[in-house]
């Protein structure tokens, strides 16, 4: 599923082609996947920005397009055979592609998102002054699941899944199993940066491109962070942190696949 860096990757990709154009026509067959869109037609765009693992598109007339990319929904410019909605504007189509049909789309009243519960519960922003690390303590230290399974919930922490909470807790050597609220206090500094960490790199390259290709930036283009992974799809590989002999192992936590380094990512 595209994750914070690969929706912010896509979402800046794409403003200049949106901003202030008017949406002429959303076109698509599927009405129960793609809500009211008819509402955003002969509305321009006023803005882009980004929520956790949603687009959100401000348009005239107090209203918001909210798109959620799914499992395999992108973007593209050119024709694609699958292909679920275009968007028509002047001068040009861009095609909203989704492979497996799990994206979907609303427009809505600006800010409201009842029906979209996971935005309404959503933590803060990781590369925004919102995300501080008392605040990140105080929520680690209410609740006893596991740290794996509070970063991919989305109300610690936004926009976090699978793959960058795999790399954000082998970089701070924290093993995947460990109850929140069993990390010491210099456990958690070291997961906060982390996070940011991670996060940055791998929007600065263009977000994870895997061997099944579902992801792709709206150019085609792949992106490079899995270059960069340390841990995940890394399974029975050597862990690369200096001095450490040991290797990368599978499990399944929270019904996910989760990576990580028995030697130094103790539990």
């Amino acid at each position: 599923m595209p994750e914070l860096p690969e929706v912010e990757t896509t979402r800046r990709i794409l403003e200049p082609h949106l901003l202030g154009q008017t949406i002429l026509r959303l076109e698509h067959t599927d009405p129960a996947r793609y809500r009211r869109t008819e509402l955003a037609e002969g509305r321009k765009v006023l803005s882009t920005s980004r929520r956790g693992k949603f687009i959100l598109l401000e348009l005239e007339g107090g209203l918001e397009a909210v798109i959620h990319l799914g499992m395999t929904g992108g973007f593209r410019f050119t024709r694609h055979r699958h292909t679920r909605l275009r968007v028509r504007l002047e001068g040009e189509t861009l095609y909203y592609i989704d492979p497996r049909r799990f994206g979907k789309w609303w427009v809505v009243e600006k800010g409201d998102h009842d029906e979209i519960g996971l935005l309404g519960r959503m933590g803060p922003e990781p590369l925004s002054a919102a995300f501080t690390l008392p605040a990140f303590k105080q929520h680690l230290a209410q609740t006893s699941r596991k740290i794996k399974e509070v970063l991919l919930s989305q109300e610690s922490v936004a926009g976090v899944g699978n793959i960058y909470a795999d790399e954000s807790l082998w970089m701070s050597r924290i093993h995947p199993q460990r109850p929140a609220s069993s990390l010491k206090p210099a456990e958690i500094k070291r997961l906060h940066e982390a996070i940011k960490a991670v996060l940055e790199k791998a929007v600065r390259v263009g977000g994870s491109t895997l061997s099944d290709a579902s992801y792709k930036q709206p150019s085609g283009e792949s992106g490079y962070f899995q270059l960069e992974h340390n841990a995940y799809d890394k399974t029975d590989q050597p862990c690369h942190r200096p001095g450490c002999r040991g290797k990368i192992r599978k499990i399944v936590v929270g019904g996910r696949g989760t990576h990580f380094c028995p030697n130094c990512q103790r539990l």
